[in-house]
């Protein structure tokens, strides 16, 4: 079961799941690729960055936004909805071409959260703020 799944709380729905954009798998495939000429260490570091993606969760419930990092440690990044500012999108170039950014979620006070290499980051924006400012 998933992070998100496990801390949902009573009557919390999880509304959207949000999904790395598949450049970042690129550093993964660089160090198999790397690998083959010399086997060692880079199929290491090639399964590390593949264990680090595949337990990023990223998502918002009917309460929150969650992102949880972490292989066997855990660190989590949540804001409710309630608390919510501005959704910003950040993309470079690269980012605009081939469809990724990050989402900053800036909250009241000096909290953020912040979905990094995400893939579609305008359907994620509206995501959050559809959840977060319904419409009545």
């Amino acid at each position: 079961m998933s992070y998100i799944d496990e801390s949902l709380s009573q009557d919390e729905k999880v509304v959207a799941l949000f999904r790395p954009h598949w450049f970042a798998y690129l550093p993964m495939i660089l160090w198999l690729l790397l690998g083959l000429l010399s086997f060692g260490l880079t199929w290491l570091i090639a399964l590390y960055e593949y264990l680090k993606l595949r337990f990023l969760e990223q998502g918002v419930t009917n309460k929150r936004v969650i992102v949880k990092r972490g292989i066997i440690s855990r660190k989590t990044e949540e804001m409710k909805l309630k608390s919510i500012e501005t959704v910003e999108i950040s993309q470079g170039v690269i980012g605009r071409l081939f469809g990724l950014g990050d989402i900053k979620v800036t909250g009241k006070g000096l909290s953020d959260v912040v979905f990094r290499g995400i893939d579609d980051p305008m359907a994620v924006k509206r995501a959050i703020e559809s959840v977060s400012n319904p419409v009545d």
